[in-house]
């Protein structure tokens, strides 16, 4: 087997170079959240949970992360605002040099004063949802009134604020007719990046929310037009196959890739190298510290209540093998891209009760196995 090239010119596959760590950890700090979401992984109510992880023990968490020198940092919920010492974990964050990043709900509670103290913490990249092209599509899917205004506004403040901004969108039936439409309107915010997560049926989201796998393919390829325009960078979530249409498009085959035959690898060519994908360079961690591959895919490795993260990461029997892309199923195990994307991991437990089961959202039939 060819090694395959990472962003820094290892020549290593991809589930060998995050065999010690991952690219990116996630935490859910609380799955307190005031919107009332139909799509809600997490299934927040207003409330914390009482098991949610105190504040000794998040500070032990973002402690680990930073002493195993994971390159991202995520803080998620539910709405991470809900937590009245989030000011103290940013801090210890910013304290530990860490790259670290908050994804807060869009509610009253992201006032400019609480914007000023998370920048005052050390906050400096946030990244807020948007789910419709118009009002009606995204407040219907977040479930409250006027949440787009409420988008609208925090998005011009963090601006002025100097807080990078992120747009994290979830694609579904719902707004599938709006990629182009949601893309104009995320170009007046001059971002960096657009997040565009493939709506996964768990939690309270249904698989009549979910898209149909030509659908997705029609949408990847919209994503990779949009990408050309260079208006801002995009990646997907839970839409691994991705990856094969940016190689596709770019001419570039998986066994060029692997090999570091690629003269001028573009921006998105990096990120193809990099074949992040649940439980293979990314971690979540639960509200109550159970260690999961994703958030979308709710099978624990372990908590971090009873060993630390980095063990959990490195030794559970479930992240060792979602690493190993020879031991996917079905078409996933045969295909020539399965080592830069593999198919989703969290839709294929979901659609099949099968965690290494195949992405029912691809339409590629794969030439052979090697």
């Amino acid at each position: 087997m060819r090694p395959a090239m990472d962003t820094t010119g290892s020549s290593i596959l991809p589930q060998n170079l995050y065999s010690d760590r991952p690219y990116i950890a996630i935490w859910e700090a609380t799955r307190a959240c005031d919107l009332a979401c139909v799509h809600c992984r997490a299934e927040a109510q207003a409330k914390r949970y009482p098991d949610e992880l105190d504040t000794d023990q998040a500070l032990r968490l973002i402690r680990q992360v930073a002493e195993w020198k994971v390159p991202l940092f995520v803080i998620t919920g539910g709405d991470p605002l809900k937590r009245g010492d989030l000011m103290e974990l940013v801090g210890e964050c910013s304290r530990l040099g860490m790259n670290f990043a908050l994804a807060p709900s869009v509610t009253p509670l992201l006032t400019e004063a609480n914007l000023l103290k998370l920048r005052d913490a050390g906050l400096n990249r946030i990244s807020l949802s948007l789910d419709g092209a118009d009002a009606y599509t995204h407040d219907t899917f977040r479930g409250i009134p006027g949440t787009y205004d409420l988008f609208l506004e925090a998005s011009d403040l963090i601006r002025q604020l100097g807080i990078h901004l992120q747009i994290n969108t979830t694609i579904g039936r719902h707004n599938k007719d709006q990629v182009a439409d949601m893309a104009r309107v995320i170009k007046s915010f001059s971002i960096d990046l657009w997040s565009v997560f493939f709506l996964v049926p768990t939690g309270r989201a249904q698989k009549t929310q979910a898209l149909t796998a030509l659908d997705t393919e029609e949408i990847l390829n919209q994503l990779y037009d949009i990408l050309e325009l260079g208006w801002f960078d995009i990646k997907t979530t839970e839409a691994h196959h991705f990856r094969r249409i940016i190689l596709q498009r770019q001419g570039v085959s998986p066994e060029q890739l692997m090999k570091g035959e690629v003269d001028h690898p573009t921006p998105a060519l990096m990120r193809v190298a990099r074949g992040v994908s649940d439980g293979r360079g990314f971690v979540f961690i639960s509200h109550t510290g159970e260690v999961c591959p994703s958030g979308f895919l709710p099978l624990s490795g372990g908590n971090i209540k009873d060993l630390p993260l980095a063990d959990i990461y490195q030794t559970s029997p479930l992240f060792k093998r979602l690493r190993n892309a020879d031991s996917l199923l079905g078409k996933c195990g045969r295909c020539e891209y399965r080592y830069f994307c593999g198919g989703s991991r969290a839709r294929g437990y979901a659609m099949t009760g099968n965690v290494m089961g195949a992405d029912p959202f691809c339409i590629y039939q794969p030439s052979a196995r090697d």
